[in-house]
């Protein structure tokens, strides 16, 4: 089947999922989350062919492909998640009555049919189905060749539950075709695909944007930063500092630069390096980073320009001091790809201060940036982190796959 006929598939049944009761979409969702479960040997058994056939990936890569039993329980219980909150389909925003007597709504609708293109991330399938499902819309998943056989096994479970318990499964639709040329087939869909979302490589997302004929959903790269304000106190800064680069350095809300006031940096980095350069990542600092590492015993190489703005995705970070808190907001703003950034202060001002006049999608004080994900925001699943401001910013759950129309209802107006 070609990429234009599996779209249009999902186009042929797009009013299905819209018009589905609330009811309907929360048991279709506890369906699907149990038939993962249910199904977890034979997702992991093709899984593991997956892994083996991708066995020339890098380790982060792997990361993200593989599946196991408590992998699957999460994102069960993410989709789960969603059945607790409010059906953002059919929601009055804003009603009034015009100068003519007209009675007007603002009504939120599905976006229609999604597509989404995205990498060796499976657990992506399930979310963006679940998602789909929540709010109304059809789907049409494109992933890449290295979870071709996984998302295949994810797809027909889900497919299939839906059908047993006697509803319709032909609004959910994945391609086939994961070759270059289907890819671009996929972008060039804008008969059928209403919106089309990138979620992987910062290449695979320039690409979507550059050759997509439908409106793209940037889910963008993340180059997080934390920040080590002057007052900050030393232990928490560590243990977010660890926790941002080392739980999953492999995801997009990872850290990868550090910046530190110039006169903490003597007191701090010895410590925080250290502890990072234990864990085997590597360091790339700036000339103070540089001589205060070489002084202390620590593995540090000099960063370059090019440093500062790199999503490492593995055991690498940048390391640079700052005279103060307007340095480390201009810094991070030219910077960053504005996804999630950090500071660690005991000053309430320049918390505030960073808060402001960060231009990132989410900005925290005291906090890690593993944070910036839909399940720990209470969205459940999610389809993706935008960094861009149109037409949605943060992570993607429920009310971010929606549009809105207007009702007016009348008694006989004309405009004069």
């Amino acid at each position: 089947m070609t990429v234009c006929e599996t779209c249009k598939i999902a186009k042929d049944h797009v009013a299905y999922p819209a018009l589905l009761t609330s009811e309907d979409k929360n048991r279709m969702l506890n369906i699907i989350a149990d038939a993962l479960t249910d199904n977890t040997a034979s997702i992991i058994s093709a899984n593991e062919k997956d892994i083996e056939n991708g066995k020339n990936l890098t380790a982060y890569l792997i990361d993200r492909l593989r599946l196991t039993e408590a992998r699957i329980k999460g994102i069960a219980e993410g989709i789960v998640k969603l059945t607790e909150l409010d059906d953002p389909i059919n929601k009055i925003t804003a009603s009034w009555i015009n100068h003519a007597g007209l009675k007007i709504e603002r009504v939120t609708v599905p976006l229609g049919v999604v597509g989404i293109i995205y990498e060796a991330r499976p657990n992506v399938t399930c979310d963006v189905v679940a998602l789909c499902i929540k709010t109304g819309n059809a789907v049409v998943l494109r992933g890449s060749k290295d979870a071709f056989i996984t998302n295949t096994e994810l797809v027909r479970i889900m497919k299939k539950a839906l059908r047993d318990n006697g509803y319709e499964s032909e609004f959910i639709q994945l391609i086939e075709d994961t070759t270059r040329s289907g890819a671009e087939e996929f972008m060039h869909a804008d008969k059928y695909i209403d919106v089309l979302i990138p979620r992987g490589s910062a290449n695979l997302i320039q690409t979507t944007k550059k050759n997509a004929t439908m409106p793209v959903i940037e889910t963008g790269a993340g180059n997080c930063h934390i920040y080590i304000e002057k007052s900050a106190d030393i232990q928490t800064a560590l243990n977010i500092l660890l926790n941002g680069k080392l739980q999953r350095p492999g995801v997009c809300n990872a850290l990868e630069s550090i910046l530190i006031d110039k006169s903490a940096a003597e007191k701090f980095l010895p410590v925080l390096l250290k502890a990072l350069a234990d864990n085997n990542v590597v360091i790339h600092g700036c000339a103070d980073t540089v001589k205060i590492c070489k002084k202390a015993g620590i593995p540090v190489v000099s960063a370059t320009d090019e440093d500062y703005g790199k999503e490492y995705l593995g055991y690498e970070i940048s390391c640079k001091t700052v005279n103060d808190v307007d340095e480390a907001i201009a810094h991070i703003n030219k910077c960053s790809t504005h996804h999630s950034e950090t500071i660690i202060t005991e000053d309430s001002a320049a918390a505030e201060k960073f808060l402001k006049e960060i231009d990132s999608a989410a900005v925290y004080v005291n906090a890690s940036t593993r944070f910036t994900d839909g399940f720990e925001f209470g969205f459940g699943a999610e389809l993706g982190i935008s960094t861009q401001k149109l037409h949605a910013r943060g992570p993607l759950g429920p009310e971010q796959l929606t549009s809105f129309k207007y009702r007016i209802r009348g008694n006989g107006q004309c405009r004069k």
